[in-house]
C-alpha cells in the first residue's frame, strides 16, 4: 500500500513539476511540498540508515535556518522546489530506462559493443557508453557492465580476463562520466543550469562536447599507453552482429534529440521542462511497440502500473539522497552566507580564474568525503560572484562546474558509478576511484583547468 501511495506521489510531484516549468503552476505553491513531504515521510521508514541521517540533516538545517532567518520560508520554498525537480527528472529519466532495459535491440546493440576486438574495444565502450547514457542513465553501466562481465568470464585464462575486465569495466565508466558535461538528460547539466542564471542546454553543449572529448581522448590514450603485456596471447573472437545493430539506438536518440530541438525553438521552455515531458511519451511509445505481438494497450498498461507501483518505489534509497543533496545545499548555501559576511571572507577578493579553475579541483575533493555532486554545488554555487563580476560568461561557470562535476563521477567513492564498477569488479568504490581512476583523474584535472582557463578568458 505505501509503494502504491509513493508511485501516485512520485507521478503527481512530476506532474506538477512538468506544469510548473511549461508555465502552469497551478497547485505547485502548496500541494507540491505537501506530496514531498509526504513521500520523505514514508521514506524515512523505509530506507537504510545513512539515507535517514540525510533526512534527519535536513530537518536540523531547516529548524536553525527558521530561527536565524526571517526570511526563512520562501527560503525553505525553494529548497522544496530544488527537491521536487530533481525527483520529477529522475523519475521521467528512469521510464526510459525501463523501456530500453527490455529491449531486445538495446540488448543486441550493448553485446555488439562488448564483443569487439580489444584494439577498438575501449574506444567502442565509450563511444557506445555515451550514447547508452542518454537512454538509460546510470542504467547504461549496469546493463553494459553485465554484458562486459559475461564476455571476460568466458575467457578462461585468468590473467587476460582480470585485464579484460577492468580495461571494459572502465571504458563503460569513463563512457558515461564523459556524457555529462553535455547531456540534456544527465543531472549535471540540469542542475547546474537552474543554479546558474542566463544559462540553458542550448549554450553550453558545445562548450560540453569539447570537456567530453578531452575527458574521453584521455581514457582512451591512457588504455592505449598502458597496454598490459599478456604472458599468453589473448584468444580473439568476432563479434556478435555488426554495426546496424546500433541503428535502433541511433533512431531513439534522433527521435530525441529531433523532438527536444523542435520543441525549444517553437516554446522557448527550458529543456529540462521538454525532456520531463517527452521522454515518458517515448518510454510508453516503446513499450508499446515492444508488445506489439500481444496485447499492446493490456501490456502497456501493465508495465506502467509495474513502474509506478513496484519499480519507482524500490528507488527509494536513490530518490532520497538525491532530493536531500538538494535541498540540504539550497538550505546550506544560505545559512553559510551570513556566516562569511561575518568572517569578513570576501570571495570577491579572489582572482577570477582561481574561482572558476577551482571548480574543476573542489568538486571530486568534496566527492572524496562523501559530498554528492548535486549537494556540493547546490551548496556552492549560491556563495560565488556573479559571472559578469568574474569577467566571464554564464556558460563559462557552468562549463567548469560540469567539468568538476565528471572527475567526481570517475574519482569519488560515494557516486553510483564508482560503486556500481565496483560491484561489477568485486572491489571497493574506493579502490575503483583512487587506484583505477586515481592517476587517470589528475591528468583530467590539469587539462581540463586549461579548457576551463581559455574558455572562461581566452575566448
Amino acid at each position: 500500500m505505501a509503494d502504491k501511495l509513493v508511485g501516485l506521489l512520485l507521478a503527481g510531484i512530476t506532474f506538477l513539476v512538468i506544469c510548473k516549468e511549461w508555465g502552469a503552476p497551478f497547485g505547485a505553491g502548496l500541494v507540491l511540498p505537501l506530496m514531498e513531504i509526504a513521500v520523505l515521510s514514508i521514506f524515512a521508514f523505509q530506507v537504510k540508515l545513512a539515507r535517514k541521517a540525510f533526512i534527519a540533516v535536513a530537518v536540523g538545517m531547516t529548524l536553525v535556518l527558521a530561527a536565524s532567518n526571517p526570511d526563512w520560508r520562501a527560503i525553505t520554498q525553494r529548497g522544496l522546489a530544488t527537491a521536487a525537480f530533481i525527483a520529477a527528472f529522475f523519475s521521467t529519466l528512469s521510464t526510459l530506462r525501463t523501456a530500453a532495459q527490455s529491449s531486445p535491440a538495446i540488448q543486441r546493440a550493448g553485446t555488439f559493443l562488448s564483443g569487439q576486438k580489444p584494439g577498438r574495444r575501449y574506444a567502442a565502450l565509450t563511444v557506445g557508453g555515451q550514447m547508452f547514457a542518454l537512454l538509460l542513465n546510470y542504467g547504461a553501466i549496469q546493463l553494459l557492465g553485465t554484458l562486459a562481465m559475461a564476455n571476460a568470464r568466458a575467457e578462461p585464462n585468468a590473467e587476460v580476463r582480470f585485464h579484460r575486465m577492468r580495461r571494459m569495466l572502465l571504458a563503460i565508466q569513463r563512457g558515461f562520466i564523459s556524457s555529462l558535461p553535455w547531456s540534456p538528460l544527465s543531472f549535471s547539466v540540469a542542475i547546474t543550469t537552474s543554479m546558474i542564471p542566463n544559462t540553458s542546454w542550448a549554450q553550453i553543449v558545445l562548450p560540453g562536447l569539447v570537456t567530453s572529448a578531452i575527458v574521453a581522448g584521455i581514457g582512451w590514450g591512457l588504455d592505449t599507453a598502458f597496454k598490459p603485456k599478456l604472458s599468453v596471447p589473448a584468444q580473439r573472437s568476432e563479434p556478435e552482429g555488426n554495426w546496424t545493430s546500433l541503428a535502433p539506438l541511433l533512431i531513439l536518440l534522433g527521435i530525441l534529440v529531433v523532438s527536444v530541438s523542435t520543441l525549444y525553438s517553437l516554446t522557448g521552455v527550458r529543456i529540462v521542462g521538454i525532456i520531463a515531458m517527452i521522454v515518458p511519451m517515448m518510454a510508453v511509445g516503446w513499450l508499446f511497440i515492444q508488445t506489439w505481438g500481444g496485447s499492446p494497450l493490456r501490456d502497456t498498461g501493465r508495465r506502467i502500473r509495474d513502474y509506478l507501483f513496484e519499480e519507482l518505489p524500490a528507488y527509494r534509497g536513490e530518490i532520497t539522497l538525491l532530493m536531500m543533496a538538494g535541498y540540504i545545499g539550497t538550505i546550506g548555501a544560505q545559512l553559510l552566507i551570513p556566516l562569511m559576511s561575518q568572517s569578513a571572507l570576501d570571495l570577491g577578493q579572489v582572482a577570477p580564474w582561481v574561482i572558476v579553475v577551482s571548480f574543476v579541483w573542489l568538486i571530486p575533493v568534496l566527492g572524496q568525503v562523501g559530498m554528492n555532486p548535486i549537494l556540493a554545488v547546490t551548496l556552492i554555487a549560491p556563495l560565488i560572484p556573479h559571472a559578469e563580476d568574474l569577467g566571464v560568461t554564464p556558460t563559462a561557470l557552468v562549463v567548469a562546474i560540469t567539468a568538476g562535476w565528471t572527475l567526481s563521477g570517475a574519482s569519488s567513492p560515494f557516486t553510483a558509478t564508482t560503486l556500481l564498477i565496483g560491484n561489477f569488479a568485486g572491489i571497493s568504490a574506493l579502490k575503483v576511484g583512487l587506484n583505477w581512476n586515481g592517476a587517470y583523474t589528475l591528468i583530467c584535472a590539469v587539462a581540463l583547468s586549461v579548457w576551463v582557463y581559455a574558455y572562461g578568458f581566452l575566448l
